[in-house]
């Protein structure tokens, strides 16, 4: 058996992205709306690891993808640091406000697009010239 020796700091730095892009397709996928959650996995991003010791602590053993960690922490949620509690409830306000602010225009311009993987956000993006002024600023954060 090969044994692989890895940066620590580069491994976490790729988990993190993986896990973002994860996080951003799964909420894309169970939304309700064109994408509801995909700024969630944004702010735990831009915690800077406001959520690293309770998903080592709570989810340790939990496949990252489909929505899995998130759905982890939040069942979790009375036993989480205060930094990753208030860092979800921010992810669940700017997810509420992408949703308003942006609902209309994937109506509009990603109709035909299948919802995951970061599809309509990417969508969205691509007419950003055409986007209304509430969704543009949501991208503009």
């Amino acid at each position: 058996m090969r044994k692989i020796n890895f940066n620590r700091g580069y491994f976490m730095k790729k988990f993190s992205l993986i896990l973002c892009a994860t996080m951003i397709s799964c909420f894309v996928v169970a939304a309700p709306g064109p994408a509801q959650d995909q700024d969630k996995t944004l702010i735990l991003k831009e915690g800077k690891g406001a959520c690293k010791a309770d998903i080592k602590k709570f989810c340790k053993d939990i496949k990252s993808g489909g929505g899995r960690i998130w759905a982890c922490l939040k069942s979790n949620g009375d036993r989480l640091s205060q930094e990753c509690a208030n860092h979800m409830a921010l992810a669940r306000e700017k997810s509420r406000e992408f949703r308003q602010a942006c609902k209309g225009d994937a109506n509009k311009f990603c109709k035909g697009i299948a919802a995951g993987k970061g599809r309509v956000v990417s969508c969205l993006r691509s007419h950003e010239a055409e986007l209304s002024n509430a969704c543009a600023a949501v991208f503009r954060r």
